[in-house]
């Protein structure tokens, strides 16, 4: 509301007032913290090709194999960070995805193998992921049954699917990895289209499509309102327990695409796939701007975390250094982002643990 001052003659003038300076404030941390992943991404990239310019001539940015490398790089934790998106908007967390994606893995190569004995090997390798995809739901039901109808505590209820999960993919490839003999299935995993691995191609349709179900669907949301306030959200009418049932199949069977996908990149499945990739797909979706309180978040973030780490790590590689300061690195970008995440919520009024 603008102000008024009368004039020494007598009239009458508006003057708008002073700009709010908190309001300010407030708008530049939310902006930051929305762009924060994309900001994280800018920053490494500018870092690695200065380093590299000064190190050893080369460049970083503008080598298309490195791009390739990266996109590669992410593939796997990005397909498990898709289903942990909808997770954690929802409120939730999902620990279980990373054994899961190993029990995929050793399903696709098992039966991908079985299925070529009886029909062409292009069928049978649709029929390989497939099975996959369907045998990753089985404790993604698990996981929605126990925490949507009794009560279970998502960290703990997905913990001991967790064990489970690893204890079964290990039993089913008889604690070794399952090679796999099929060629399509290999062209799969290491093939490219016009330069651009398959990989990458099938995994870009996908996050598409969950970026669709996310933003544009009542399922999506549905989910963002559980998240923001479940209460309310029961009270709209939304079927909270079929919502959350639905979400942890979902995340499951993210992850079993990912195994899948692990297996042909590799032509063999391995139990272990997925058990150092559970934390980065946690990490690509906290950088990426979701909330762990739930409520918020975005796919499109999700892609730009997991960039961030493919980045982190590959470049580490490319540039000779110890691959242990990955781990740091991407702790770090974890706290900060994590930092930057209160800072808006507490600017915003949001809720907060003391």
């Amino acid at each position: 509301m603008s102000e008024q001052h009368i004039s020494l003659d007598g009239t009458t003038k508006h003057v708008a007032p002073q700009a709010d300076h908190g309001e300010v404030a407030k708008s530049v941390v939310q902006r930051i913290a929305q762009l924060r992943a994309w900001l994280f991404l800018a920053g490494l990239l500018v870092t690695f090709e200065i380093w590299a310019r000064i190190d050893f001539g080369g460049t970083f940015i503008f080598s298309s194999y490195n791009w390739q490398s990266v996109a590669v790089f992410a593939v796997a934790p990005l397909l498990i960070a898709v289903g942990q998106t909808f997770v954690i908007i929802s409120g939730g967390i999902d620990l279980s995805t990373g054994f899961i994606m190993g029990l995929a893995a050793v399903v696709a190569a098992h039966l991908t193998n079985v299925a070529g004995l009886y029909m062409p090997l292009p069928f049978a390798m649709l029929v390989g992921i497939f099975c996959a995809i369907l045998a990753a739901g089985v404790p993604g039901v698990v996981n929605g049954l126990l925490i949507s109808r009794l009560k279970v505590p998502p960290f703990i209820g997905t913990l001991g699917m967790f064990g489970v999960a690893r204890g079964a993919a290990f039993l089913l490839a008889g604690g070794t990895t399952v090679p796999v003999t099929n060629s399509y299935f290999a062209m799969l995993g290491n093939g490219r289209f016009f330069g651009v691995p398959y990989l990458v191609i099938v995994t870009a349709i996908f996050v598409l499509l969950m970026h669709y179900v996310l933003s544009q669907t009542r399922f999506g949301q549905h989910n963002y309102a559980i998240g923001a306030n479940v209460q309310a959200a029961r009270r709209a009418g939304i079927d909270i327990k079929a919502h959350i049932l639905r979400l942890y199949v979902l995340s499951a069977m993210c992850a079993g695409l990912g195994g899948a996908l692990y297996a042909a990149r590799f032509t063999a499945g391995a139990a272990q796939a997925g058990e150092p990739l559970l934390l980065d797909s946690v990490a690509a979706v906290v950088i990426g701007g979701a909330s762990l309180f739930g409520g918020s978040g975005s796919i499109i973030g999700t892609v730009a975390g997991a960039l961030v780490i493919a980045v982190i790590q590959y470049g580490l590689v490319f540039l000779d250094v110890e691959p242990f300061w990955q781990f740091i690195a991407v702790g770090v970008v974890i706290i900060i982002s994590v930092l930057i995440d209160q800072a808006q919520r507490r600017f915003s009024g949001g809720k907060q643990d003391e």
